[in-house]
């Protein structure tokens, strides 16, 4: 097949979306597909700051084209791009040979540009929900809202990593729960290795505790450093907050505030080449999230065998499940933080349990060869057949939060 892959985001941003994209198109490779990658980009300081950015890397055997997003870095004028995208990836059909499906990573506003791009190509597509796309767009203003309503409602197959997270698009949209094909994500077991010399669930006397990904609030970031603070006066403690993204200076500043400088180190940017080495410096892996499409940083933890401590919240509750492999707080709570970590310090024999458990179900559950071969088979279910083009999203363009601080979205 000749598949058109559609990224929101890509490398060197820091993104979960950068991660399944780079494992997925790998993947499609090896199974002997042609893979054309179109993929929007922060070029500007702002950008670069929040997330990573630049134009994306090359992919061995993948043709990789960066569209960057000069509408977003230009008042958020997200249409601006939608119309980029269109143009590229027509003219990559009729120059390169002709797709057989267009596959989006986010549903706006790549969703949207692939569902143009069929109407006017003829060729099927499909759209995998992720992340921020089914919690917050949508309920930020009315155009927003017509746009995923049109995705939701049109596209030829909708893809999202957990029933839960389905569970939220169906209540945010209405959108019906049959119209979701649920596959999750997935991780490079041979990247992501334990530690060599280290026992499963094994602590130090200081113990570490690790956070990486996105430094956002909506990741809970802050709340972990409230809960920190709390254990760190009761035992000799340290924490990593690895990562970049919009509250990285607000987390610098409540560092400051908490007077926490000596125990926690702000690690800032990460190359992918390096990330499975930080999870090796890990001792205990911490993800207070409020909300998830599917981690990629759990699998990553899980493959590493680090013990995990986590919330119960969407997008978490179907790959983490209390006191099998993972322990899980309240979202937002740091008090029901703080217990957790304390009881995973506390029991060694619970952290041996736990962190054994993770690392068996991601070698067994979420290897990446047998995930993109569901999603293959969603890519032959569609080859042949003509787009839904009876949608529309036309309507005013309306003041939005996400046009005012489009690098959130």
């Amino acid at each position: 097949m000749k598949i058109c892959f559609v990224s929101r985001r890509f490398y060197p941003t820091i993104s979960g979306m950068s991660v399944y994209a780079d494992n997925l198109l790998r993947e499609l490779v090896r199974m002997g597909h042609s893979v054309t990658m179109v993929s929007q980009y922060r070029g500007d300081d702002l950008g670069r700051r929040v997330y990573g950015g630049g134009p994306p890397p090359e992919v061995p055997g993948v043709r990789v084209i960066g569209l960057e997003s000069l509408g977003e870095q230009d008042g958020g004028d997200f249409e601006r791009d939608i119309d980029a995208m269109v143009e590229t990836i027509v003219a990559e059909h009729e120059d390169g040979g002709p797709f057989d499906v267009i596959h989006a990573q986010y549903g706006y506003p790549t969703g949207l540009a692939a569902m143009q791009a069929s109407r006017t190509l003829g060729v099927p597509n499909l759209v995998s929900i992720q992340g921020g796309d089914g919690h917050w767009i949508g309920s930020c203003c009315g155009t927003h809202k017509r746009a995923m309503l049109a995705v939701l409602g049109h596209a030829g197959a909708l893809l999202i990593g957990s029933r839960s997270f389905a569970e939220e698009v169906t209540e945010n949209h209405g959108t019906p729960p049959e119209r979701f094909t649920v596959i999750p994500n997935a991780v490079d077991t041979e990247r992501f290795t334990p530690p060599e010399k280290r026992s499963r669930g094994e602590i130090s006397d200081e113990p570490l505790l690790l956070y990486h990904g996105r430094v956002d609030r909506r990741k809970g970031v802050l709340v972990l450093l409230d809960a920190f603070a709390e254990l760190s006066g009761e035992r000799p403690l340290r924490l990593a907050v690895s990562g970049i993204g919009p509250d990285l200076d607000a987390v610098t500043e409540r560092v400051a505030e908490l007077g926490l400088g000596d125990k926690v180190d702000i690690v800032g940017y990460s190359p992918n080449e390096a990330v499975p080495s930080v999870y090796r410096r890990g001792e205990v892996f911490v993800t207070p999230t409020f909300a998830e499409g599917f981690s990629s940083t759990i699998l990553e933890a899980m493959s590493t065998g680090l013990p995990i401590v986590s919330t119960r919240a969407v997008g978490v509750v179907e790959c983490l499940r209390h006191e099998e492999n993972a322990l899980l707080s309240e979202v937002g709570d740091a008090g029901s933080l703080a217990a957790e970590l304390r009881r995973m310090l506390d029991d060694a024999a619970l952290r041996e349990h736990l962190a054994a458990q993770g690392l068996k179900e991601a070698r067994t559950l979420y290897s990446w060869p047998a995930i993109t071969g569901r999603i293959v088979d969603e890519y032959r279910e569609l080859v042949g057949t003509r787009p839904d083009t009876a949608w529309s999203a036309e309507g005013p363009v309306e003041p939005c939060r996400f046009r005012e601080t489009p690098h959130l979205l």
